[in-house]
């Protein structure tokens, strides 16, 4: 079968990168954060190779990570074993979760939402499989707010930071697609990461969680 995602190159950049900025860019304590407080059935989007799950608290039943990458799937199966929660990885792409309707408490999106192919369809199919009422918790990098950085930001998407990167794009609205998408925005806090030292096209992020409307809120 073939991958829905094959970038093998950047997957290996990636897991080391990726290792390096949780351990001193500060990016553990967000994903600690992010999933603090979660509870039930979990489906985590783009779950690369596994870094939010020892961050998953007891109350998680359990955890579906679809990751479409091949490289970065077995590493998150491995990261799964180790964890504290039930962690099921499965192949698969955002714009077509290969799970059922409604069958979710919560959502994940950490870190993946810029290399989505179509990021509408996407959050859609988040919708879809989260019941009434459920949370989408989100960690994404995006447009910056100052004029130069985001003017360098739109350049690089339309040239090569997408193909030196797995697809990513560096000027996405996060939390305007959110919206748009049909959640409601129930907290968010704009942060920079790292927090110190220089900043690069990925560095400005927003962090928070939306909820799919209904369930009797």
């Amino acid at each position: 079968m073939r991958d829905a995602v094959h970038h093998p190159l950047f997957a290996r950049f990636y897991a080391r990168m990726s290792v390096t900025m949780d351990a001193r860019g500060g990016v553990a304590a967000l994903r600690e954060e992010l999933l603090s407080g979660l509870s039930g059935r979990v489906v985590e989007v783009g779950a690369g190779n596994g870094l939010n799950f020892p961050h998953y608290p007891a109350a998680v039943s359990e955890v579906v990570a679809i990751e479409p990458e091949r490289r970065l799937r077995r590493l998150a199966v491995s990261a799964g074993l180790r964890a504290k929660v039930p962690v099921d990885v499965v192949p698969g792409a955002a714009e077509a979760l290969p799970v059922k309707s409604e069958a979710f408490d919560a959502a994940v999106a950490s870190l993946v939402l810029c290399t989505v192919r179509d990021l509408p369809r996407a959050l859609g199919e988040l919708r879809r499989v989260l019941r009434p009422g459920g949370e989408l918790r989100f960690f994404e990098h995006g447009l910056a707010g100052g004029r130069r950085m985001a003017a360098a930001q739109r350049a690089l998407d339309r040239t090569v930071w997408p193909l030196l990167f797995g697809g990513c794009h560096t000027a996405r609205d996060p939390l305007g697609a959110i919206e748009a998408a049909g959640f409601e925005i129930v907290t968010y806090r704009r942060l920079l990461v790292p927090e110190q030292g220089p900043r690069t096209p990925s560095s400005s992020c927003v962090l928070g969680v939306a909820r799919r409307p209904g369930g009797g809120d």
